[in-house]
């Protein structure tokens, strides 16, 4: 049985674009200070007035006001946009991104970004570069991708900053430099951007780019994990479980992986499959054991596939059923995980849940042996003697 995992999960960084533009009218107190906001919108859009055009569209995205229409948000956008409204050109831009109201075209997408970050949008920036680093509507251009971000991230957008900090961690259209990394990455944490938190948590921890440091990695993690953000739930669980940066606490290991867990990351499923087989901070329950592996092993975690591969070869926690166990163990074994390859081996071996097979049994466990599986190694040496 594999156990539970403990190194950390990386954050991956690139925020994605979202709609950030709202309307700029003034909130009105009442439906009848609604009614009169959208009347005086639409006379003045109708004008032609290209605020008025941009905030109309805005009301139509979000229902402010209008039944939600995004065809109609995006007739009002282009007006405005075409009357060089940068907002409306981001949000345009966006909606083109998205499919929101028009047939999806990351080309048009490119075009109506470029206009609005050509005005100093800083949304349309980022967003302008993260088409860059996505090779979306637009060929693949680290260097574009940085020089994008970095004219936002100049500006303040956090989104921006913590881009730019996972492009410098990663070597990505700059050269690779931690220290320039974390820079970014406080930058955007210090403003609340939960991915840098993490990330800020996870240079802390790997002492990258700065002084290692468990107690400050668990200082950012816990940030970004208050926020929702899975991966930092699962290194919070991680760091407890460990007791590094924190006192040991399994009770609460299970707790953030839990949080983690239920948004369905794997790596989370696994580790609380793990506490449950293990009665680790929870009590001992095989049942929910395999049900948090099958979540994770339905994910493609190799790990998980292999421990619920073992609960149906064991009848834990599930009817025992070979076949099954074969099936997940051949999994595991296709991801390159040598225990499952020796387990693999072993079930040809015994025909079990497979037909007796001595070759088969070989091949598997050559490849385990290949990635240096003691076990599989000694009976290697065994059969060849």
């Amino acid at each position: 049985m594999k156990n539970m995992a403990s190194a950390l999960l990386l954050v991956f960084c690139l925020a994605t674009p979202a709609i950030a533009e709202n309307a700029t009218t003034p909130a009105p107190a009442n439906e009848e200070q609604l009614a009169a906001t959208l009347r005086d919108t639409r006379a003045r859009a109708e004008r032609g007035d290209a605020d008025a055009q941009f905030n109309l569209g805005a009301m139509y995205a979000s229902g402010w006001g209008v039944a939600k229409d995004d065809a109609q948000a995006v007739v009002w956008y282009r007006k405005a946009a075409e009357q060089g409204n940068a907002k409306a050109q981001y949000n345009l831009g966006m909606a083109y991104s998205d499919g929101a109201g028009v047939a999806k075209d990351d080309a048009q997408a490119v075009v109506w970004f470029r206009k609005a970050a050509d005005q100093g949008d800083a949304d349309a920036q980022s967003s302008l570069g993260w088409m860059y680093a996505n090779g979306r509507g637009v060929a693949k251009d680290d260097a574009q991708a940085v020089a994008w971000y970095r004219k936002a991230a100049d500006q303040g957008y956090a989104d921006a900053q913590s881009s730019l900090g996972w492009m410098y961690e990663n070597g990505r259209g700059v050269a690779q430099d931690d220290a320039q990394a974390v820079a970014w990455y406080r930058k955007a944490a210090d403003q609340g951007s939960a991915y840098a938190q993490a990330s800020l948590g996870t240079m802390y921890a790997f002492g990258s780019g700065v002084t290692q440091d468990y107690a400050q990695a668990v200082v950012w993690f816990r940030k970004a994990a208050d926020q929702g953000l899975a991966e930092a739930q699962f290194n919070l669980g991680a760091a407890y479980n460990n007791g590094e940066g924190v006192a040991q606490d399994y009770a609460q290991a299970v707790v953030w992986l839990r949080k983690a867990a239920e948004q369905d990351l794997a790596e989370a499923q696994y580790n609380l499959g793990v506490a449950y087989s293990d009665g680790e901070g929870v009590g001992k329950d095989d049942a929910q054991a395999v049900a948090w592996y099958r979540k994770a092993a339905e994910q493609g975690n190799a790990n998980a596939q292999f421990n619920l591969g073992v609960m149906y070869m064991d009848g834990r926690g599930v009817a025992k059923d070979d076949v099954q166990a074969v099936a997940w163990f051949r999994k595991a074994a296709e991801q390159d995980l040598a225990d499952a390859k020796f387990k693999l081996g072993a079930m040809y071996v015994l025909g079990q849940g497979v037909a007796q097979d001595d070759a088969q049994a070989v091949a598997w466990f050559r490849k385990a042996a290949e990635q240096g599986h003691a076990d599989a190694k000694e009976v290697l040496r065994r059969i060849h003697q």
